[in-house]
């Protein structure tokens, strides 16, 4: 943990809230990041959905093995469903800010800093969000800058008003509790939840906020899925501006998706064949440079541990590395 030196005072304080159902794969990952922070999270809530598999058990042996961070567990049994999760975890929430990421997201060591900043700096912000990475691919910078262009120029409703990404997102307590008992249950489960929030936000004239300092690594197993479960997911975007008729915009940003999902879908099986041939945890590198400064920052010991700082550069050659990888495999 390495908020200890890098308290803030005077600044709004931050609660964490992470929906998980079956998340044994990344959610230690998940809280390690969320925890591994330059000002600790007032809160880090993970709110189990019925998981079947171990993610009960991992959450809670994390817990006992890192009493000092402020990680609970809670649980939500009545609705299965991420809207019911999400909104138990963020009513329970006792922070002035309620950040909402996803159980297989991996923030980024100064995202807690950021967001309390952004808030406690516009006292008129009521949501915020930022760019994302996909750590488990390729190429990681350049999907941060072409993520950071998108979501700056056409991630927008209403003629350029902020929509919020439920993958890296943050609203004030306040005003969730404006519009808690507004937002859309969206019980067929056709709709985009975070721009449901988004909307309901600026339907009472709140404002949102994108911060390109905000940024979160995102697991792109999203586009491993088939074309028809692709397409489903982007008939979001149209349903829940279709459940919105008052709110309107001029780009449509599963257009880009859709673009990307050809060479995406082709290429995360075989980066992970590599992730795998060169037992390397993306979950753990996308950030160990700046956890790295941060532990040196503090004074700790780092003599024993390996220095990974390499795969910082280490895009440019995954291409030829996947490529022996896979033709080893063949």
């Amino acid at each position: 943990m390495y908020a200890s030196n890098h308290i803030l005072f005077c600044m709004l304080n931050v609660s964490i809230v992470i929906p998980a159902w079956n998340e044994e794969e990344r959610i230690i990952d998940c809280l390690t990041n969320a925890t591994r922070q330059t000002v600790m999270p007032h809160e880090v809530i993970v709110v189990d959905n019925r998981s079947t598999d171990r993610t009960v058990e991992l959450v809670e042996q994390f817990i006992a093995d890192h009493p000092e961070a402020p990680v609970k567990l809670l649980h939500q049994d009545e609705d299965q469903g991420l809207i019911p999760t999400r909104n138990y975890g963020l009513n329970h929430a006792t922070g002035d800010v309620l950040g909402r990421i996803d159980a297989d997201c991996m923030l980024k060591p100064d995202w807690v800093e950021i967001v309390a900043g952004v808030f406690t700096e516009d006292p008129e912000a009521m949501g915020a969000t930022g760019p994302v990475t996909y750590y488990d691919m390729p190429a990681r910078k350049i999907s941060l800058r072409s993520d950071d262009h998108v979501r700056r120029h056409t991630y927008r409703a209403d003629g350029g008003q902020v929509l919020l990404f439920g993958s890296n997102m943050a609203l004030r307590a306040s005003a969730w509790h404006m519009i808690a008992d507004e937002v859309c249950l969206d019980r067929e489960d056709k709709m985009h939840e975070d721009i449901d929030i988004s909307l309901h936000l600026l339907g009472r004239g709140l404002k949102t906020v994108y911060s390109r300092r905000m940024v979160c690594g995102i697991s792109a197993r999203r586009m491993d899925t088939s074309f028809k479960s692709f397409h489903n997911y982007m008939q979001r975007f149209k349903n829940t501006f279709e459940a919105h008729p008052e709110h309107w915009r001029k780009h449509k940003s599963e257009h880009t998706l859709y673009l990307m999902y050809p060479w995406l879908h082709a290429l995360y099986p075989l980066y992970q064949q590599y992730l795998e041939a060169k037992d390397i945890n993306p979950a753990v590198r996308v950030w160990f440079k700046e956890q790295l400064d941060l532990a040196l920052d503090d004074g700790e010991d780092l003599s024993e541990i390996e220095d990974l700082d390499q795969e910082e550069n280490s895009d440019n050659k995954d291409a030829k590395d996947i490529e022996s990888t896979t033709s080893q495999a063949a």
